[in-house]
């Protein structure tokens, strides 16, 4: 297994896929990546020569990405809280954030069902 920016990365998938398994790396960032480092996006990681993973490394290394990238981005959320905007009170409240109707759908942000008991009726 080859090891890039502390994740060891699958050996047997082809380079662009293989680098997706680094946070904020993607298929696009993944390509460009192998494209500056001159190293073929279809050769399985395997086949990797030691010098073409310190080429990769160089380049990954100009990106934010991992534990840098997830704290910047809980820093972001932590501002809008802050500031008491309508995404950060969103956040704070566990809702959607962009818009999205929560009458039905959004069990993802929601998480399960609470059910809510109805008050019984009064006998006369």
């Amino acid at each position: 297994m080859a090891r890039i920016a502390g994740i060891d990365i699958p050996k047997n998938k082809r380079g662009v896929i293989s680098l997706t398994y680094i946070y904020g790396i993607g298929r696009n960032r993944a390509k460009e990546v192998l494209a500056k480092a001159k190293v073929d996006e279809s050769t399985k990681v395997q086949d990797w020569t030691d010098d073409e993973i310190g080429r990769i490394r160089e380049q990954v290394g100009n990106f934010t990405i991992e534990g840098e990238l997830r704290s910047e981005t809980q820093l972001n959320i932590k501002r809008l809280m802050d500031i008491g905007c309508y995404r950060g009170i969103r956040h704070r409240s566990g809702l959607p954030l962009r818009g999205q109707r929560t009458k039905n759908n959004s069990r993802t942000r929601k998480g399960k069902r609470k059910t809510v008991a109805n008050k019984k009726k009064a006998t006369k």
